[in-house]
């Protein structure tokens, strides 16, 4: 696979510093910050490392394969009673759960390598302080991203109310549409614009097969591009997050949102270790970063939204993005319901995160990789990284001070 799906996502470009900094520096501070990752085999330059990370290549040469026992699993699906279903799902995502390679919930390898290059550098260098381009709009510390997956009609059928209570809490979101699996709603997604909600593109049919072979993702993608244009549409979410980044290059899209951070309990587990947006290709990439309400509720029986709150809490230190996936067709369950509404309460008691749409945050990434610095206009107000007897604190707006845990 070609390692360029992801060069865009250097060290350097991630910083985004407003000063010079030879490229030397930058490899003797990666080289140096290498060990935090555990890479096995270590990486051979920065796009190896990139490829190996962010492009799960770690997981070996097989990762975007389906195994032979959950192909057979998704053929018969169909015929499957859902009790059976859920039980045969939870005894396959416990032993995935057993053999995961990533840290999960929290995976903080790849953010304290981050941190821990800019450190480096900064001591390579001699520098005391250095500015760098925002992560976020106004200076905020973190993202926060709400995004919705319409499985089957019922789901459809409840999209208003959960509408209704994210709007009634200030917040808006994205809800992903499946084009050919019941009749689509087109009044509700022009009502869903009209109200300030974006909407999405969640693959075709939701069968399963749609990476069976490079030829049936072909024939399939044209009619993804077909919805994405009718739908008006800029952003996809794979059902079941399958997913191949190479034949994803074939989507006209601007964002994806079918890769995580760390998740044990999907079809294809691994992780990108990432909690901020990077490059795959031409598009860019959003990765989920909090449990998916299936898997928090049915899965592992949380009553509280306290996994998805103390994520946020590590996100925010290190001005991650907070981005979570939820389904109408679970939060039918009031119990579920009932969950999500009380994690929206308790996010509207921070005032430290910046919530918009996914479109916008994608924009605001692709363009935050222009090389040329902008300064404080249009909403971008550049934080100072400062290293003072060995601590590395950011100075975001207002003068806020963020520890990096890095010393």
């Amino acid at each position: 696979m070609p390692v360029n799906l992801w060069s865009a996502n250097t060290l350097k470009n991630f910083w985004q510093l407003h000063c010079s900094v030879e490229d030397a520096a930058w490899q003797s501070a990666i080289q140096k910050a290498l060990p935090i990752l555990c890479l096995n085999p270590s990486p051979s330059d920065e796009n190896d490392l990139l490829q190996q990370v962010l492009g799960e290549g770690q997981f070996g040469a097989g990762h975007w394969e389906l195994s032979r026992i959950r192909r057979l699993y998704y053929e018969l699906k169909p015929f499957i009673p859902r009790t059976l279903s859920r039980a045969l799902r939870q005894l396959l995502q416990k032993r995935h759960q057993r053999d995961f390679e990533l840290g999960w919930t929290i995976e903080e390898r790849y953010p304290r390598f981050q941190f821990q290059v800019l450190k480096n550098l900064m001591e390579l260098t001699g520098m005391s302080s250095v500015r760098f381009e925002a992560f976020w709009s106004h200076g905020r510390r973190f993202a926060f991203i709400l995004t919705h997956d319409i499985e089957e009609e019922n789901g459809q059928a409840f999209v208003r109310a959960v509408a209704d209570l994210e709007e009634s809490l200030g917040f808006r979101s994205s809800f992903n549409f499946v084009p050919e699996r019941y009749r689509v709603d087109k009044g509700l997604m022009a009502e869903l614009r009209e109200r300030g909600f974006e909407i999405g593109i969640h693959g075709l049919k939701h069968d399963g097969k749609l990476f069976n072979s490079h030829s049936e993702f072909i024939c399939r993608a044209e009619r993804i591009n077909h919805y994405l244009n009718e739908f008006d549409a800029v952003g996809f979410r794979s059902p079941l997050t399958l997913r191949n980044p190479e034949w994803m290059q074939t989507l006209r899209i601007e964002y994806d949102l079918s890769f995580f951070d760390t998740d044990p309990f999907e079809p294809m587990p691994g992780g990108v270790m990432s909690i901020h947006p990077f490059f795959i290709g031409h598009f860019i990439e959003l990765p989920y970063t909090l449990v998916q309400d299936y898997t928090l509720t049915s899965v592992l029986g949380e009553t509280s939204p306290r996994m998805w709150l103390e994520k946020v809490a590590f996100i925010r230190k290190y001005h991650g993005m907070a981005l979570v996936n939820t389904h109408p067709d679970y939060l039918r369950r009031p119990a579920v319901l009932d969950i999500y509404r009380d994690f929206l309460i308790m996010m509207k008691t921070s005032d430290d995160y910046w919530h918009v749409l996914p479109c916008e945050i994608a924009a605001w990434w692709r363009n935050r990789a222009d090389v040329h610095p902008r300064g404080e206009e249009n909403g971008r107000i550049s934080p100072v990284a400062n290293l003072e007897n060995g601590e590395l604190t950011l100075e975001m707006a207002h003068g806020i001070h963020s520890n990096a845990p890095i010393s």
